[in-house]
C-alpha cells in the first residue's frame, strides 16, 4: 500500500530539521500584557499582544510586553518605528531604581529567541532587573542584521538610544544602571552606542562582535569580520572620539576561541579599544593606570584590566566555542551550552558598574 503524501512530507520536514537545526514554529502563547503609555514624544505605542520567550527555556512569572517605539525620523526615512520587548521582572513591587540591561541580538534573531537562548529573563527574575530587547525589521534588513557597519547617524543607533531614554523615563529605570549587552552584528552596534551615546549607559558587553570603527561599508564588514582591522585599533578610537574628555565605558568582551564567522582577533583589537577608551593605556597601547592580569579558568582564557582594584574592562575567550553565545541554551540558534554562563558573567560585571551624571537621562 503506497505511503500518504503527508507522512513523506513531514519525515522530510523532520529530516531537514535535524540536518539544519532548524525547529518547525510552534504556536506562539499569548499572554496578557500591560499597557505601555506615552507622555512625551518620541512616542512609544502599543502593539498588540505579546508572544513572550519559550516558557520552557525561561520559567519566569513577570510581564513580557511586545510593542514598537517611534523613533525620530532620519534623512529619507520619515517613519522610523523600531520594534521591541519589554520584560519587567515579577518580584519587583517598584520598577523605580529599577536597573535597566538591553540586548541586541544577532542576525537570524529575534527578541523571544534571543532572551530564550540567553535565559536573561529566568537571570532578570532572580536579580530584579528589567530587560529591554530591541528587534531589527525585516524591512530594514532580510536576516534582520543591524547595520552595525554604517555612519552611526545612518544606523540604528539613533532609534535604539531614542528608544532607551522613552523607556526609561517611562518607567523610572535607574539611569544611572542602564546596562547595554549584543551578539555580534547586535554586539558591533553596542560597541557603537557606547563610543557615541556614553552618557546612556553604565557598561557594555560585547558577545562575538567586530572591532569598533574599521568597516564601512559592507563589503568591508565581511573583511573586517574574518580577520580583524587592517589598521592599528588605537588608531581608530583617536579618530572617533576625543580620549581625554570621554567618560569612559567599562566593558566586558567575550568570545569563542573557534569562531569562523567573526574570528577572535576581533576580540583582541576590541580589548584594546575600550582599554583606551578608559584610558588605562595611553596612546601608543603602553599600561598607563592600573594592572593588567591574565589567568586561565573554566575552559576559558581571561585579561584583565583592573583601575585601583576595580576590574574595568575584561576579555574572554572562550576556548572549543564557535560562533555562538557561552553557557546559553543551545535549542536556539546561535546559542551553546559550552563555556561559562556569558549571561551571568556579563551581569556580575554590570552590576558593579553605574554611570554617574550630572542629570538624569
Amino acid at each position: 500500500m503506497p505511503r500518504k503524501k503527508t507522512s513523506v512530507w513531514f519525515r522530510g520536514l523532520n529530516l531537514f530539521a535535524s540536518l539544519t537545526g532548524i525547529r518547525p514554529k510552534k504556536k506562539a502563547v499569548v499572554r496578557k500584557t500591560a499597557t505601555v503609555k506615552t507622555t512625551r514624544a518620541p512616542a512609544t505605542k502599543r502593539a498588540g499582544p505579546a508572544r513572550g520567550p519559550r516558557p520552557s527555556s525561561t520559567r519566569t512569572m513577570g510581564r513580557w510586553t511586545r510593542s514598537f517605539h517611534s523613533a525620530p525620523p532620519l534623512a529619507g526615512k520619515l517613519v522610523n518605528h523600531l520594534a521591541y520587548a519589554l520584560y519587567l521582572p515579577s518580584a519587583a513591587t517598584s520598577q523605580a531604581a529599577m536597573p535597566l540591561v538591553v540586548m541586541l541580538h544577532g542576525c537570524k534573531q529575534t527578541a523571544e529567541s534571543f532572551a530564550a537562548g540567553t535565559r536573561i529573563c529566568r537571570l532578570a527574575e532572580r536579580a530584579g532587573f528589567a530587560v529591554l530587547l530591541p528587534e531589527q525589521a525585516k524591512a530594514a534588513h532580510a536576516h534582520r542584521c543591524w547595520n552595525w557597519h554604517e555612519p552611526p547617524a545612518q544606523s540604528e543607533a539613533p532609534a535604539v538610544a531614542s528608544l532607551v531614554v522613552s523607556i526609561v523615563a517611562e518607567h523610572g529605570f535607574d539611569h544611572e544602571r542602564v546596562y547595554l549587552a549584543g551578539i555580534s552584528a547586535g554586539a558591533g552596534l553596542a560597541a557603537v552606542l557606547g563610543v557615541h551615546y556614553p552618557a546612556l549607559f553604565a557598561a557594555v558587553g560585547l558577545h562575538s562582535g567586530p572591532v569598533f570603527g574599521a568597516a564601512h561599508s559592507t563589503f568591508t564588514a565581511m573583511h573586517v569580520m574574518r580577520g580583524g582591522s587592517r589598521e592599528d585599533p588605537l588608531h581608530l578610537i583617536e579618530t572617533s572620539v576625543d580620549v581625554a574628555r570621554y567618560p569612559g565605558m567599562p566593558a566586558i568582551i567575550v568570545h569563542g576561541e573557534l569562531d569562523a564567522v567573526v574570528a577572535k582577533r576581533n576580540a583582541e583589537q576590541l580589548s584594546i579599544e575600550f582599554a583606551r577608551l578608559n584610558r588605562l593605556i595611553d596612546a601608543e597601547g603602553a599600561l598607563r593606570v592600573g594592572e593588567r592580569r591574565t589567568y586561565s579558568r573554566d575552559a576559558a582564557d581571561y585579561v584583565d584590566y583592573l583601575k585601583a582594584g576595580r576590574l574595568v574592562v575584561r576579555v574572554c575567550i572562550v576556548r572549543g566555542l564557535g560562533h555562538a553565545w557561552s553557557g546559553g541554551d543551545p535549542r536556539e540558534a546561535f546559542h551553546s551550552g559550552k563555556g561559562p554562563e556569558a549571561t551571568a558573567m556579563m551581569w556580575n560585571f554590570f552590576r558593579h558598574q553605574r554611570r554617574v551624571a550630572t542629570h538624569p537621562v
